[in-house]
This record gives structure tokens, C-alpha cells and sequence, in this order.
């Protein structure tokens, strides 16, 4: 096996402070780099990255800036109820409510301002 030394999710967007807005106040992500074209996330114990990219820079590949489908993202975290409640007050948009799955996990869907859909689960103790 290779050895993996990071990975990092990218989301080509049309709305970068918007969508650093939405994964800086529902997760736990802080800013590393902020430009015009490129916001990288990390997370506070430095184990998570999300990057923000402007679709149309030349960097990105013309298959990729297109509207997304075919994925969704999902974060686990301690109470998903809590994370909810805080996109319901920054007025973001929810797909889904909380729910229990029969998988054993709480539940909710939301998407960002870019379309991309986010599943927030928490485990059901």
C-alpha cells in the first residue's frame, strides 16, 4: 500500500466567502489561506482540510466547474441537533431535519451555498 500523506476535499464555487462562512460557523474549521480565487480550511486539531476554489480559475479542470452531483459530504460530529439548530439561525439552507437512521446515526441534510449537499450525523448513544 501507498502511503497517504493528506487528503483534501476541494469545492469549486462561484460564492467563496459565502461558503467559507457556511463550514467556519457550523464546523469545527478555522481559515488558513483566503484569497480571490482559493480559501483553505483546516480543522483545530489540524486533521481536516477543506479547500474553496473558484470554479472557473485555470486551475480547475473544465470537467469539474460544473454545479456538483453525484457526491455529498459528510461530517460526524458530537450532536447533530446542535449543528441544525445553528444553520436554521444563520439562515442556511436544510434539505432534512434531524433524524435517527436505522444505522444507528442522527441525521441532518443541508446544502451549501453552492449546491453541494452536506450530511451532518452524530451517533446515536
Amino acid at each position: 500500500m501507498k502511503k497517504i500523506d493528506r487528503m483534501m476535499t476541494n469545492i469549486c464555487s462561484d460564492k467563496l466567502p459565502e461558503t467559507r462562512d457556511f463550514y467556519t460557523k457550523l464546523f469545527d474549521f478555522t481559515i488558513d489561506y483566503d484569497s480571490d480565487w482559493f480559501i483553505h480550511l483546516i480543522s483545530k486539531n489540524k486533521q481536516l482540510e477543506l479547500g474553496i476554489i473558484d470554479r472557473t480559475h485555470e486551475i480547475v479542470p473544465k470537467e469539474c466547474q460544473n454545479q456538483p452531483q453525484g457526491f455529498y459530504i459528510t461530517f460526524v460530529v458530537e450532536n447533530a441537533d446542535a449543528v441544525f439548530e445553528m444553520a436554521k439561525n444563520n439562515g442556511f439552507e436544510i434539505i432534512a431535519a434531524p433524524e435517527n437512521t436505522f444505522y444507528g446515526q442522527r441525521r441532518v441534510l443541508l446544502k451549501d451555498p453552492n449546491g453541494t449537499m452536506v450530511d451532518v450525523s452524530s451517533p446515536i448513544r
